[in-house]
């Protein structure tokens, strides 16, 4: 698709920009770990994440953009089995991907291996836009080979895909994002999309918390599922988030990538 790459671009940094000069101007709480070392090893996680992605590209040429395309081109995937107007497929393919990606979610929670991976997000030892990149590429490559799969699975249209992937990426930096919304706000917010307030409880250290709120862009599948809480069981200024076992070593990035591998 052209200039998909340069727009997905200029989202994510103008984007990642605007949370991160609101999170100066309004902070949510305030952030006692060193930010620039923390700043910089979340940085080089999503450099070192599409470093890998490229390789997987040169791999599998088709990542989630060129399987729809591929999709629709050669009608593979049930929405090309049937002829739907338009506008419901497109509101079809955000809400089942949508759906997906929370599922997926819920799924490196419960299973070992998958968690071990998945830990590195959770290991932050603050909460902020920055948190939002934070991920092991083994996770990013995995995440990717199941869009892929559910493209071909689904066969949604090439600007449905595109806008679900900027959809997710805005969104994931949104809910991070350690900026104060007015309660009023932020309720009517959380009737339809994850907001910072819902998806702080999950980076708790208190397991019974980080089991909640799976969310990424919408709000209905954890109060479908029964995964929803509305509050921490302290408040927001008091919570600890990371992990029980939470110290300054995730801030390093090279003990962060060796993270799945060791006895924690």
């Amino acid at each position: 698709m052209d200039n998909e790459i340069l727009i997905r671009l200029f989202i994510f940094f103008f984007a990642f920009a605007t949370l991160a000069l609101l999170e100066r101007l309004v902070p949510r709480r305030s952030q006692e770990a060193n930010k620039g070392p923390r700043w910089r090893t979340n940085w080089s996680f999503i450099i070192v994440d599409s470093f890998f992605l490229r390789l997987l590209a040169v791999a599998i040429p088709l990542l989630a953009i060129g399987a729809a395309i591929d999709a629709k081109t050669n009608s593979i995937g049930i929405f090309n089995l049937f002829d739907w107007p338009i506008g419901i497929e497109f509101i079809l393919s955000i809400l089942i991907l949508d759906f997906a990606i929370w599922l997926q979610h819920v799924v490196t929670h419960k299973i070992p291996f998958l968690w071990r991976v998945h830990q590195v997000h959770h290991s932050d030892p603050e909460f902020d836009v920055s948190t939002a990149i934070r991920f092991h590429p083994i996770e990013i490559i995995l995440s990717m080979l199941f869009k892929v799969g559910l493209v071909y699975l689904l066969g949604p249209s090439v600007i449905a895909v595109l806008v679900f992937e900027i959809l997710l990426n805005a969104s994931s930096m949104f809910n991070h994002a350690n900026i104060k919304i007015s309660s009023k706000f932020e309720k009517i917010l959380r009737l339809f999309i994850v907001t910072p307030d819902m998806h702080r409880i999950h980076h708790s250290s208190d397991s019974n918390e980080h089991d909640t709120n799976y969310g990424f862009a919408l709000s209905i599948w954890d109060k479908l599922f029964g995964t929803y809480k509305v509050e921490p069981n302290l408040s927001h200024e008091e919570m600890e988030v990371g992990l029980t076992w939470q110290n300054d070593k995730p801030t390093k990035f090279w003990w962060s990538i060796w993270l799945p591998f060791r006895n924690k």
